[in-house]
């Protein structure tokens, strides 16, 4: 089964041809970074401007890379949320429109279960039940992922996610924008142990927080000025990096986990990578770290996860809303 998947929930616009939900044929991302640089985080109103620029072009370099056409495609899919609904409204229409012209059936996915197929198209054999880390922009959850493809909530945020707590410190520290990699680049040169910022509700169950670290950070600032940004970087990410991996390996010895998989934006991390992979050789668990380009926003794994949801649930009906506040679908 040949899907075309198009994914347009935030600041990227992406398109992929994906065969049988495993083998990638194509996949073309066009990013936004240097667009909204300059404003210091993502303007929806222009995202949405150039998605409506891009897409086409986009859709037409996937389907060139993969030697295909829409004639010969079983499939059209996008993201319907959660996301920028502006951003969302224009991939998914496109993609009914795509449906209509071509004579194929439409499917809807969730942004965030796509984050969870993203490590399958680069091992198939992925053992389960796992434990998954989705760690993005608006997101942080820990998700218990089953063999028959059901997913059990465990924690999640209960204030800002890790990765707007990066966006919010790289931008006090005056670091730029995506604050994800201008923080993890400028940690290599600090030391992680410089700084005792606090781990917030570490031994507390399952969920998250980060507004208090963050807050933490500013403070910290404020008060030395004079402080090496290294350090303050390297002990902020040293901060998130532990409690996201503690919660995960805790959360995999109490479920019984085969492995740990980790996805999103801030998976893209080096010492978030380094530190999963780490305790896993000494759980003797799985680490399942997708590459980064499967990290971060991508349609590749849109088209993975229409290829489940199709033939699990069947077509999406062409009138069913993109929908910004989506919740995944759990137990």
């Amino acid at each position: 089964m040949r899907v075309l998947a198009i994914e347009t929930s935030c600041d990227e616009t992406a398109a992929a041809v994906v065969d049988d939900g495993r083998q990638v044929r194509s996949s073309v991302v066009s990013s936004q970074v240097d667009l909204h640089a300059r404003f210091g985080g993502v303007v929806p109103e222009v995202a949405g401007r150039a998605h409506l620029e891009l897409l086409t072009p986009v859709v037409e370099e996937a389907l060139a890379r993969a030697g295909t056409t829409g004639a010969e495609l079983d499939l059209v899919a996008a993201t319907t949320g959660p996301g920028l609904i502006g951003s969302l409204l224009v991939g998914v229409s496109a993609a009914k429109a795509y449906s209509l012209a071509w004579g194929k059936p439409f499917v809807g996915v969730n942004h965030m279960e796509g984050h969870l197929h993203a490590a399958f198209l680069e091992d198939p054999d992925l053992a389960l039940p796992a434990v998954v880390l989705l760690v993005s922009g608006g997101h942080t959850m820990l998700i218990e992922m089953t063999r028959d493809g059901r997913y059990r909530l465990l924690g999640q945020t209960v204030d800002d996610a890790a990765g707007e707590a990066f966006d919010k410190v790289a931008r006090f520290l005056g670091l730029g924008y995506p604050g994800g990699p201008a923080i993890d680049r400028v940690a290599r040169g600090g030391d992680p142990a410089a700084i005792a910022f606090p781990r917030g509700l570490l031994h507390d169950g399952y969920d998250f927080s980060f507004s208090g670290l963050k807050t933490s950070v500013v403070n910290y600032v404020r008060k030395r000025p004079d402080v090496e940004l290294a350090d303050v970087a390297a002990s902020f990410q040293e901060a998130v990096v532990d409690v996201l991996v503690r919660k995960a390996r805790r959360a995999a010895a109490d479920v019984g986990a085969r492995g740990i998989c980790i996805g999103g934006g801030v998976a893209a991390n080096s010492v978030l990578r380094q530190r999963v992979v780490e305790v896993c050789g000494v759980d003797g668990l799985a680490a399942f770290v997708p590459s980064r380009a499967m990290c971060t926003d991508n349609a590749a794994m849109v088209a993975a996860t229409a290829w489940y949801r199709f033939r699990r649930d069947g077509a999406t009906p062409l009138d069913a809303p993109a929908d910004p506040n989506a919740r995944l679908e759990l137990e």
